[in-house]
């Protein structure tokens, strides 16, 4: 009897063995299934390309989003992903589901993934932008695992040395088995193109670094394009959106888009997710759908822009594409991409009209006296009906106006006429040192006359160096009646944090009221050539600074009028440049 209750506890039943197996079964398809990849869903949008992978090195995948979009380029190198053969089988059933990293120098991108095959086609297109020759070129070759970590199948080092192309070459990877097809194209650059220029999508439109501050250091509480991406400090969120990244199966995350940079970071299963997609190599965005009931959106790279960070999705043009999924609300995400697209497009834009401007400015003030007539006779004075705007008048700001004992030609003639002192006198008590003056000359793009003076300045600001250089350009305008004088001066500091991101733009407005006296107004402000996150900042620093300089020019300009006038000196002073009258 015993016995017969001991066997009925100890002995499963009939139901109980059915449980068991099944549960047994479910776990071996599960884990089949994590393991190849179940690269299903992804075969059926592209010719069996799809799939992901994790981060190899944060560190060294950042290093590409960094550097200068203008920066000129020696050459540009097209490297063609044509195909591997013999892989390494690393799944269970004897496949890999391959995907390749290549790097040139600095600069990585990733490939598309193959999903359960040992010869792979892939047909992608690869541009690298390198300043000199030989580079070497590494591909390596993983095999993409949902769970795990990527697996190497294989490596292989390729020196370019000179221009040219290699055609389709097959190079032998440094693993027991496997060969990768490749195409390499060298091209040579001319002088002045630029990386991001020609078509050549693959060069990073969004290659920024601060300017060289020496050990000046700005202190910006990092966000999460920095602590995720490890992203420039002066890159910040404009919108964020909750989503996920298609791939087997979906992985949740967050997308965070700034003003360069459409970024996703995912952490599912303790596997890291990050795409970093610069919106320079952004070529469409799109509606679509995933598993036709889900709403999401494609972004579509141009052609050799190649994936960032995490291995993209294939296409039949070769493009390469990244698929984004469950948002809350798909249609208000995807118009807030297309808008930032469209305001990066705008910025670059608007910057390079501005460098346009500031070239202009900086070639018309820079010509000297020795090359062009600095003294140019009211005979032979013709008026320009269409000139430039020296200055950005919507950023001025007044911050003097009251009367200074001269006129406005005795302005021109003791302070700012290329015989007289008062600008040497000023920056010695101001203690700047190295003044170097150009002289007064006419400019066919700008009334009246242009000069360039170059020095190197105090910093008073403790986000500053002790000093900076300083390259200033001068234009001035006084009316034909002699009783009126526009005199505008662009400042540009040179070793000062973001200083390539902003000018100083100033007016000075001097109206005669009498033989001995005017109404002095004076105008300034900080205009950004380049978003900066810091532009507060810097503006109010400018506008308080450039007050405290007023102080003391204008005190040393009365101490020099006065000089001169007990003198007697006006009238001996050298007759000033006939100068236009200023249009405005």
């Amino acid at each position: 009897m015993v016995v017969d209750m001991a066997m009925e506890f100890l002995v499963p039943s009939w139901w109980e063995v059915q449980v068991t197996v099944a549960a047994a079964a479910f776990l071996v398809v599960a884990y089949l299934l994590f393991t190849l990849g179940g690269g299903g869903d992804d075969r059926a949008f592209v010719n069996g390309s799809g799939g992901a992978a994790d981060l190899i090195d944060d560190k060294d995948k950042m290093g590409q989003f960094k550097g200068d979009p203008q920066t000129n380029s020696a050459y540009i190198i097209k490297v063609e992903l044509l195909a591997a053969k013999n892989l390494i089988g690393a799944n269970l059933n004897g496949t890999s589901d391959p995907y390749a990293i290549i790097t040139c120098g600095t600069e990585k991108r990733f490939s598309s993934m193959v999903p359960g095959s040992r010869n792979p086609m892939w047909g992608e297109e690869f541009n690298f932008s390198v300043d000199e020759l030989p580079v070497e070129i590494i591909v390596t070759i993983y095999d993409w695992d949902i769970i795990w970590k990527s697996a190497v199948l294989g490596s292989v080092t390729i020196r370019v040395d000179h221009e040219g192309q290699t055609g389709a070459v097959w190079h032998t990877l440094d693993s027991p088995s496997g060969q990768v097809c490749l195409h390499i194209k060298t091209l040579k650059l001319q002088k002045n193109s630029s990386r991001g220029l020609n078509g050549f999508a693959g060069a990073n439109t969004r290659r920024r670094t601060l300017d060289k501050q020496g050990p000046t250091v700005v202190h910006q509480k990092p966000g999460p394009l920095q602590t995720i991406f490890n992203l420039l400090p002066d890159e910040i969120v404009e919108h964020s959106y909750s989503c996920a990244l298609e791939r087997s199966f979906l992985y949740h995350g967050r997308m965070y888009v700034s003003a360069w940079h459409i970024c996703f970071h995912s952490n599912v299963f303790s596997k890291q997710m990050k795409v970093i997609i610069p919106i320079g190599d952004i070529d469409e965005i799109k509606r679509s759908q995933h598993a036709f009931i889900n709403p999401a959106i494609t972004i579509i790279l141009r052609m050799g822009a190649g994936g960032h960070g995490v291995p993209p999705l294939g296409n039949p043009d070769g493009r390469v594409r990244y698929k984004f999924a469950s948002f809350w609300n798909r249609n208000h995400a995807l118009r807030g991409l297309q808008r930032a697209t469209k305001n990066y497009h705008d910025m670059l834009e608007a910057e390079k009209k501005e460098k346009e401007q500031s070239a202009l400015r900086a070639h018309s003030s820079s010509i000297r006296g020795s090359q062009r007539q600095s003294k140019i006779s009211e005979e032979s004075m013709t008026k320009t009906e269409k000139s430039q705007p020296f200055i950005k008048e919507d950023v001025l700001s007044e911050i003097y106006n009251d009367v200074f004992p001269c006129t406005a030609e005795q302005y021109f003639k003791l302070l700012l006429d290329d015989d007289s002192t008062f600008t040497n006198e000023y920056r010695s008590v101001r203690k700047d040192s190295n003044l170097i003056m150009g002289q007064w000359h006419a400019a066919d793009e700008y009334d009246g006359q242009v000069r360039e003076i170059t020095f190197r300045s105090v910093c008073n600001s403790p986000m500053c160096p002790p000093d900076t250089a300083m390259t200033e350009w001068q234009h001035a305008v006084l009316s034909e009646d002699k009783k009126t004088l526009v005199f505008e001066t662009v400042q540009q500091a040179h070793d000062v944090p973001f200083g390539s991101y902003f000018e100083i733009h100033c007016r000075w407005s001097i109206e005669s009221n009498s033989e001995s006296s005017c109404t002095l107004n004076i105008k300034v402000g900080a205009h950004f050539k380049k978003w900066c996150v810091m532009q507060s900042k810097i503006r109010s620093g400018a506008i308080n600074e450039y007050k405290k300089e007023v102080e003391i020019m204008l005190d040393v300009a009365r101490s020099y009028i006065q000089s001169k006038t007990s003198s007697n000196e006006i009238e001996d002073t050298a007759s000033p440049p006939a100068i236009v009258q200023e249009s405005r």
